[in-house]
């Protein structure tokens, strides 16, 4: 098709333009749809062709951003048509889209929700189709923004069968829904509206909208027929081509161009929006190739492109920041003799239609009825049966406690999760029959089989954890506990805990400067100070007295040395650094015992097969070697208070039951949160998860998930929010001893000198007259040596006298 109307618009364009120099030659290959082999194509054509610009009419996303990033190398437009939008398509400079407007669309159909005052839809999309989920996302964000709740929603496959769509329909059936809004390609549609109208749904009383990409995809499309019987009384959104002589004529000619003489006239062969916008295209390309072909031309085809302004077939051609955006909708009523317009959808943010202004014109329902349908209860419905599957391990009762009577084979379940649950699927009126897990504490393969046995479960209640591989299976609510690990451990009863916020080597090195204190300044006070003087045992007291008592700042003589006053000012600002260090750690350790994770000692207690458990204690932040297994709660207790293990490692709704077991003689460190906490396991697609999800959320806000908590684990201590602090060593405080240290080193230089200072020249005479008596002395010897006579010995006496 799109082929075809370029061709046929080239043909046109030159037809009226015959004095134009520069003509557009078309190469024209098929992609079949592929988006690799469009790359292939399109390589192809810059090598062997050496095109200039390239049109591509696929709708597929990895088609255009494939097409996109050949365009920024080869530097070539690329144009496309009918390609969904997305923000990560901006960044290709050479890349033109021709498309419509998401957000225009959304906020029509919001507008058009509210026209009949409705306020909640079910949503059927397609749920492999990643292309278009940006759009159905935007659509469901404006719902929500503007007060409209997606009720229900459900997604299909290409491959999803007859069953299945009829199964999950009825459930949307049951929910109450009667306002669907479709985002589906046409081959999943038409399977759709042919349950539907087995269920009942296409009957009086349901509405359903569908989008643009829906009508585009049946009129793109080649099955011969839109299905009309299943789908009278559809509104659907298309975008808007306005009709006009020039339509008419070139949609002539393009069926003409067919080859098929019976399809000149035919209706059955409709010229599709992606054929419209080629049209335009076409021509712009033409109109710009002769701009960029002029001589003395400053603007490249690109640049050419982008500046067209001219009347097309689509309205008023203008491209802006890249793309040309159809914002304009036309609104049809599907019906058995065809499409019925009732009104347009304007960029303005209003509906029109030929007989009123702002003002739709009358629907014709499904069924028949002109009678907007109304949102109906869920009280009108037969009241459905939901086989849960309950893990019945019963190892946490407080969580869950599962019973099956041996005489009526009937299960019971409650406990913290069954709670929740049923506070969670009560307002939809649901029967449930619990069916309890028998293989284990595997919770993979609980959701393993949930996934594979469709036709016996429909959901999973009990302690499982929202994992990543077990979603591949199954789809989960939000999480209804706490998120994470935490690490329980008995409370600190040591009478000499007060040693331990400080480490041996600490403790040691502080005793010795607090003598090395009293000792400096004992040196320097003594000579004058009569309070560091007196006895030696006196003078010994006082330089531990002074040396201590500067921990609690209780020292009472009186220093008269300014070096004194220095070297008690750098030590006491020591002091204060360690005292509050030590009050801040004992403070921590009072309040929960430390607890050191990367011991290598202790034994690590966690829940016997829990996967979870097992993945955090493997994880860099634990490294123990020895790890013990347990099964319930009072296991957990024993093991900690007989020493058996020194901490507990588990997710915390678990360790919530112990410390609510066992009050005042446990306290729990909170880690990260690494796990995503428990949440409800449904089928895949299935539409209670948002509902149920929502109803989670109204429990929290409203406190009465809080409230169940305290039911079921009792009051219970606060943890902390982290890890306790570890013991403060020597190498965490060297830079505090090192300024010490120099200081003293400093005054002791400076006391040093003043000595020498003052005891100069008595120090000086003590040198001169040592040195006098040691050359007397070696007179006398070389005298002795150089004449031992009687006359050498009086010579020596009177070198003596001398």
């Amino acid at each position: 098709m799109v082929g075809s109307s370029v061709s046929t618009a080239l043909s046109d364009f030159y037809t009226v333009n015959t004095d134009y120099k520069t003509r557009v030659s078309l190469s024209v290959r098929n992609s079949q749809g592929e988006p690799l082999l469009a790359l292939f194509s399109a390589v192809d054509l810059l090598q062997s062709e050496g095109v200039e610009a390239i049109i591509s009419g696929g709708n597929s996303l990895l088609e255009t951003k494939l097409l996109g990033e050949l365009g920024e190398k080869a530097r070539v437009p690329v144009i496309s048509l009918n390609s969904p939008f997305s923000p990560s398509l901006t960044k290709y400079s050479h890349l033109i889209q021709a498309t419509y407007d998401s957000y225009s669309e959304a906020k029509g159909i919001t507008a058009f929700i509210h026209e009949f005052d409705w306020n909640s839809v079910g949503l059927v999309y397609e749920d492999d189709d990643d292309d278009w989920r940006e759009s159905m996302q935007q659509l469901v964000d404006h719902f929500y923004e503007n007060g409209v709740s997606v009720q229900s929603k459900v997604g299909f496959t290409v491959s999803s069968s007859d069953q299945m769509i009829m199964d999950r329909l009825g459930k949307m059936k049951d929910l109450g829904t009667s306002v669907f809004v479709v985002h589906l390609s046409e081959l999943v549609a038409t399977h759709l509206f042919t349950c539907a109208e087995k269920l009942g749904m296409m009957g009086e009383g349901f509405a359903w909208i569908l989008t643009a990409k829906t009508m585009t995809s049946f009129h793109e499309s080649t099955s011969g027929g839109f299905g009309k019987e299943a789908m009278e009384g559809l509104v659907g959104f298309k975008s808007y081509v306005p009709m006009s002589r020039e339509l008419q004529n070139f949609t002539w000619r393009w069926r003409k161009s067919l080859g098929h003489e019976e399809d000149v006239w035919s209706e059955r062969t409709q010229l599709s929006i992606s054929g419209v916008w080629a049209h335009d295209v076409a021509w712009a390309l033409a109109r710009a190739a002769e701009v960029a072909r002029m001589e003395n031309a400053s603007s490249t085809l690109l640049e050419a492109i982008t500046d067209c302004r001219f009347k097309g077939l689509s309205g008023d051609f203008h491209v802006k920041d890249k793309m040309f955006l159809s914002d304009k909708f036309e609104i049809v009523n599907l019906l058995e003799s065809g499409e019925r317009r009732i009104g347009f959808w304007n960029g303005n943010g209003s509906f029109s239609s030929r007989r009123h202004f702002n003002k739709l014109e009358t629907i014709i329902w499904p069924g028949g009825s002109a009678q907007t349908p109304k949102r109906r209860h869920l009280g009108e419905f037969k009241r459905r049966k939901l086989r849960v599957l309950v893990t019945s391990s019963n190892r946490f009762p407080r969580l869950m406690k599962v019973e099956t009577d041996s005489a009526t084979n009937v299960t019971t379940a409650e406990g913290f999760c069954i709670e929740v649950f049923r506070a969670a699927i009560a307002p939809f009126n649901y029967e449930l029959e619990f069916i309890p897990w028998r293989n284990g504490s595997n919770y993979n393969k609980l959701a393993y089989a949930l996934y594979s046995q469709k036709d016996k479960y429909d959901a999973a209640v009990g302690d499982i954890t929202i994992t990543a591989n077990r979603s591949t299976y199954v789809d989960f609510t939000m999480p209804f506990t706490e998120m994470g690990l935490g690490t329980v451990a008995p409370k600190e009863t040591s009478m000499w805990v007060f040693f331990h916020p400080l480490k041996k080597d600490l403790w040691i090195t502080s005793a010795a400067f607090f003598v090395l204190t009293g000792s400096i300044v004992w040196l320097i006070e003594r000579p004058d100070n009569k309070e560091f003087q007196g006895s030696w045992p006196k003078q010994i007291g006082v330089i531990f007295w002074f040396g201590f008592s500067t921990l609690v700042y209780a020292h009472r003589e009186k220093l008269q040395h300014n070096l004194s006053r220095f070297v008690v000012t750098v030590w006491v600002f020591a002091v204060l650094i360690l005292t509050t260090s030590y009050t801040a750690t004992l403070t921590s350790m009072m309040t929960v015992q430390q607890i050191r994770f990367n011991s290598n000692k202790d034994f690590v207690g966690h829940l016997s097969g829990s996967l979870i458990a097992t993945m955090a204690l493997t994880s860099p932040r634990f490294k123990p070697t020895n790890t013990k297994g347990l099964n319930t709660s009072t296991d957990y207790a024993h093991a900690l208070l007989n020493n058996t293990v020194s901490f507990i490692v588990d997710e915390l709704p678990y360790l919530k039951v112990l410390l609510g077991e066992n009050l005042g003689k446990f306290l729990m460190v909170k880690a990260q949160c690494n796990t995503n906490g428990f949440g409800f396991m449904f089928q895949k697609g299935d539409e209670l998860v948002p509902l149920v999800s929502s109803e989670i959320l109204n429990l929290r806000t409203s406190d009465r998930l809080i409230e169940m908590e305290k039911r079921w684990f009792e009051n219970q201590l606060p943890y902390t929010a982290d890890d306790t602090s570890n013991p403060i060593t020597l190498y965490r405080f060297r830079g505090l001893f090192m300024i010490t240290g120099v200081s003293f080193a400093l005054a002791l230089v400076v006391l040093l000198l003043l000595w020498l200072r003052d005891k100069w020249e008595d120090l000086m005479n003590s040198v001169n007259i040592f040195l006098t008596r040691r050359l007397v002395d070696f007179r006398i010897l070389f005298a002795r040596t150089i004449h031992p006579n009687p006359l050498g010995e009086n010579a020596m006496q009177m070198a003596q006298r001398n």
